[in-house]
């Protein structure tokens, strides 16, 4: 765990900040990148050293492999940085990273709030983990608003959303959610995945924890599982002793290629941005579609929160079918040239996948009952996008 410093690097601009940020501090010659810091045991000089070392998690204490090293820290630092938050917590995917925040601040007999739209798997780990240790799971229509306070119990202690909605891509009021969970004592956790800390940082929108699957857009080359929390400094002690009561921590390989994606992204999103509202605004005029769920689009549900609270967009977005049956959905698929088949997304390279548009849903109904794909736009060309993505829709009709 890295509590984050920012003071001599304060006043730089965020393109600057994305490159410098995480790095080491030179003062004769060294690399130019944190070293990759490979162990498990950490070699004391003394017993004084070794008693201190082992005192605590500060930054800079090195005392096992599994707590910390210079690579881990580094990319702590750097994630606090692009956050806005006072330190980070590593975790080894996304998805540990959700499990790790929901275990640290929930405990038998809470109640906690979660949004409908959230990431399949963690709807999955409410279910089946959470609920199994007896924490009261409940989950409510991200686009509630200010009706989010009629749910709220006395044993309420957190609240978890998304935004957009992982699928459907509808934009919650961030900032009131927050504020509504604060009124009430509750802390808000957000998955802030899709924004990559880049177009939106909840952290100054009242958010309490936000958390990332910094496999997508932090890495960028898919090649790497890894994911971070970020808080503030009252909170960051229970994050990372629940981490390490669980033996959670992400490889320093893994790491030092968060690092690595990190220096591109603020010349990777733009390009995400402008190529995935092309792509969205084109098909929004062919015939097969039946409707494009993109937060920029303004007929998606939560559109002007976006436009509000975030300064853009990624690459990822649904597109939902007029009722085609799943011979000509697999013949668009199956012929794709430059669309990869696979579930994660955020790197360079565009994806096309089947989608629940409808969503595993519990709280609320979605009206999306026919094939539905979601679009990861890449940093290809868009019209080399466009035109395989317009082959594929031909390939809907048959021969």
């Amino acid at each position: 765990m890295t509590e984050h410093d920012d003071s001599s690097n304060r006043k730089a601009s965020r393109a600057t900040r994305l490159v410098t940020t995480g790095r080491p501090r030179v003062e004769v010659s060294g690399p130019v990148n944190v070293p990759v810091t490979r162990t498990s045991t950490i070699l004391h000089p003394d017993l004084g050293f070794y008693e201190r070392s082992n005192a605590g998690y500060e930054a800079g204490t090195l005392n096992y492999g599994r707590i910390g090293t210079p690579t881990t820290w580094a990319f702590e630092e750097a994630m606090a940085d692009l956050e806005g938050g006072d330190g980070a917590v590593n975790y080894p995917s996304g998805l540990a990273a959700i499990a790790g925040v929901l275990s640290s601040f929930t405990k038998a007999g809470d109640h906690i709030l979660v949004g409908d739209n959230v990431y399949g798997p963690t709807r999955k780990f409410c279910d089946d983990v959470l609920a199994r240790y007896g924490v009261g799971v409940e989950y409510f229509d991200p686009m509630i608003g200010s009706g989010i306070r009629d749910l709220f119990k006395a044993e309420t202690v957190l609240v978890a959303i998304e935004a957009p909605g992982s699928h459907t891509f509808e934009v919650c009021d961030v900032p009131l959610i927050a504020a509504c969970a604060r009124e009430r004592g509750a802390l808000s956790v957000m998955d802030n995945t899709w924004a990559a800390g880049y177009y939106f940082r909840p952290l100054e929108h009242g958010v309490d924890v936000v958390l990332q699957a910094a496999t997508k857009y932090i890495v960028a080359h898919a090649d790497a599982m890894l994911g971070f929390a970020a808080t503030r400094k009252e909170l960051l002690d229970q994050l990372k002793t629940t981490a390490v009561r669980f033996g959670t921590c992400a490889g320093t390989e893994e790491c030092y290629l968060g690092l690595r994606g990190l220096r591109t992204l603020d010349v990777r999103m733009p390009r995400h941005f402008e190529t995935g509202v092309k792509l969205a605004e084109w098909l929004s005029g062919r015939p097969e579609v039946e409707t494009v769920l993109h937060p920029a689009l303004d007929r998606c549900p939560g559109h002007e929160t976006w436009k509000r609270d975030f300064t853009g967009a990624s690459g990822l977005f649904g597109v939902v079918l007029k009722d085609f049956d799943q011979d000509a959905v697999r013949r668009l698929i199956d012929g794709m040239e430059l669309y990869g088949l696979g579930d994660s997304w955020g790197g360079y390279e565009s994806l096309l996948t089947p989608s629940r548009a409808g969503g595993s849903r519990t709280a609320t109904t979605l009206p999306y009952k026919t094939p539905a794909l979601r679009i990861h736009a890449g940093l290809e060309a868009f019209e080399d996008l466009r035109d395989d993505l317009a082959a594929g829709l031909d390939r809907l009709h048959g021969d």
